[in-house]
């Protein structure tokens, strides 16, 4: 009898016309075979043998009787023809060997009792990156059952038994705590190396027949249960820690696995999920975003990463990547990262090395009496904080990443300290504008060391024991405060002048890599600059003029109201911020101490100075 059922799974792609159908061998065909009440016949055991349903062929391996097959249908006279055929076949992904697909019982924990309360609990999770919560919704809304046993001889077992005599399965609380009190005792494995008989309790009879002879399951428990009941084997087991934990972390392939487990057999038993938070990571691949296996030799080693570049490389490779996405990493990315840590460390190196004599409970200057670039630094500095705080709380490594290296690059490599290095190197040692500078220089260097603590470990510790700081500080910056946000110190009008100030600073730059591309002058102290600007600007710029020297790292500024009115020069911008820019030679000689070029000879007892030089000098001497 050979029925005809309609069997959609079967594509033209694939097959089509009348095709044979094994309900016992086969996901698609299993689930035709219960729609349509077909018998689900599997005659083959657990070592690949025919049973005795297979008449004849009892006792056979499969493969072994694909010829006693054609032969008994040659002798039958019901082989029309046959012949071999190549095509692709399941096989395993481990040791590479076929697989015949069987249609065996297995142990069911049934979601469709307590679907609604999981889908409910997904929506109080914060979900990193948010399409996490569509992602894991979906897929426990299209899930009715879920397989908890599989056949594998290890792993964690099944605590069922059955009667010998009736084959009824048997799982009550008496027998469950039997179990329970034995792997408490001995571990998992004991299930494996004692008898039913020694497990259960004494005179024990089967709850159905009353016979007292039972045997054990065979089946392990689907890992994923294993793994998502750990909640309760961790959290609620250790002191020190809290159930529902603050976030899961795992790889985007576990909202199928163990997030989905965990939230699965936690709300069945405790009516909510067992975290807060799940932050989903990507892969790690290699530069051309290829998955990293040993036949391609396209693996990076972490103890090769840290015994090439340090573990505070590897560390920042981690937070430079938007794990959101998979990660790249290879020599080209670690060799940019380790320049980019250098750009970080070398900033740190030279704010200590300017601090070596400054105390800053002593020697710092109060905020009023700072200069208006070093309130400027400061303001950046709080935005920073509050820029760095923010990415931590929300698991955005990568931004803080970016924020840190252009602070150290942009802000204070290519300007502050840039401007900064005149006051400190030519002022006098205890004078109020080198104090003012270590001052702030102190509040950058013990601000960085600690927001860089979680990520740049090694560097910042190194970088606390040679910081200033008073004996009740903490030995380790692991154990120092988080920085807040000083309002005090937030000044956005200032801020907003100070923009002005960096367009300017700007243009004449431009205009002085020009002079020096045609040999007008060398560095930029070899240059006086001519500023044509609008009566706006210029009123604007007329408020820094004693500062703008320093600003541009010049040695000579001229402001002029009308831009244009400039006789040469680099036009640039429109309307009421438009300037234009002349560069000439500095008037002049060249200072051995500042390098500028200014009058030389004012003090008769050091000709070869300016008179600022002098007065410091004066002052050492006495």
């Amino acid at each position: 009898e050979s029925p005809l059922i309609l069997g959609e799974h079967v594509t033209v792609g694939e097959g089509a016309g009348c095709v044979h159908t094994a309900p016992g061998h086969g996901h698609e065909d299993f689930e035709l075979g219960m729609k349509y009440g077909l018998r689900i016949l599997n005659p083959v055991n657990n070592r690949g043998v025919f049973t005795a349903e297979a008449g004849p062929f009892a006792g056979m391996f499969v493969d072994k009787a694909n010829g006693a097959i054609i032969e008994e249908l040659e002798r039958r006279g019901l082989l029309l023809a046959h012949g071999h055929i190549q095509h692709q076949y399941a096989h395993c992904w481990r040791c590479k060997s076929p697989i015949l697909y069987r249609a065996t019982e297995q142990w069911f924990a049934s979601v469709e009792g307590f679907r609604q309360e999981a889908l409910n609990a997904i929506k109080e999770v914060k979900w990193i990156p948010g399409w996490g919560e569509e992602r894991i919704h979906n897929m426990v809304a299209d899930r009715a059952d879920w397989c908890i046993s599989r056949q594998r001889v290890w792993g964690v077992p099944i605590p069922i038994f059955y009667c010998q005599d009736c084959n009824d399965y048997i799982a009550t609380d008496e027998t469950i705590k039997a179990v329970s009190d034995l792997f408490r005792a001995e571990g998992s494995d004991a299930w494996f190396s004692r008898e039913a008989s020694e497990i259960l309790p004494a005179r024990f009879k089967c709850p159905k027949c009353g016979h007292s002879e039972f045997r054990k399951e065979t089946d392990i428990m689907d890992v994923w249960f294993d793994s998502g009941s750990s909640h309760a084997a961790v959290l609620e087991t250790r002191p020190e820690m809290e159930w529902p934990c603050e976030i899961y972390l795992e790889g985007s392939d576990q909202h199928r696995g163990w997030f989905q487990s965990s939230l699965l057999t936690s709300v069945a038993t405790r009516g909510r999920a067992p975290y807060r938070s799940v932050l989903t990571h990507g892969f790690v691949v290699d530069g051309e975003g290829r998955k990293m296996s040993k036949s391609l030799g396209n693996v990076v080693y972490p103890d090769q990463v840290i015994k090439n570049y340090g573990a505070d490389i590897l560390r920042l490779w981690v937070a430079s990547a938007d794990y959101k996405q998979d990660i790249r990493v290879s020599q080209d990315i670690l060799k940019q990262l380790a320049e980019v840590y250098r750009k970080i460390r070398n900033t740190l190196r030279y704010l200590l090395g300017n601090l070596y004599d400054f105390d800053p409970a002593v020697d710092a200057v109060d905020y009023g009496d700072l200069p208006e670039l070093d309130r400027w630094a400061l303001h950046r500095l709080q935005k920073l904080v509050e820029r760095v705080g923010r990415a931590y709380q929300e698991y955005e490594y990568h931004l803080l990443y970016h924020d840190i290296h252009n602070f150290c690059v942009i802000d204070l490599s290519a300007f502050y300290l840039d401007v900064l290095k005149d006051r400190l190197y030519t002022s006098g040692a205890t004078s109020r504008e080198r104090r003012a500078a270590q001052t702030v220089l102190f509040r950058l260097a013990d601000t960085l060391v600690r927001i860089i603590a979680p990520v740049l470990t090694f560097t910042s510790e190194e970088v606390w024991q040679y910081l200033p700081r008073s004996a009740r500080a903490p030995k380790t910056v692991q154990l120092a405060d988080w920085p807040r946000v000083e309002e005090r110190y937030v000044d956005e009008a200032l801020a907003e002048r100070w923009e002005k100030l960096l367009v300017v600073r700007e243009t004449v730059s431009k205009t002085l890599e020009e002079a020096r591309a045609k040999k007008e002058i060398g560095t930029s102290l070899e240059a006086a600059v001519e500023i044509y600007c609008t009566p706006q600007l210029s009123g604007f710029l007329q408020d820094y003029l004693p500062e703008l020297p320093s600003i541009l790292i010049v040695s000579q500024v001229e402001l002029f109201s009308g831009a244009n009115e400039a006789p040469s020069g680099t036009f640039f911008g429109e309307g009421p911020e438009s300037l234009r820019v002349v560069v000439k030679r500095a008037v002049g000689e060249k200072c051995e101490r500042c390098w500028q070029y200014r009058d030389l000879g004012v003090a008769p007892d050091h000709p070869t100075v300016c008179g600022r030089c002098a007065a410091v000098v004066e002052g050492m001497d006495r």
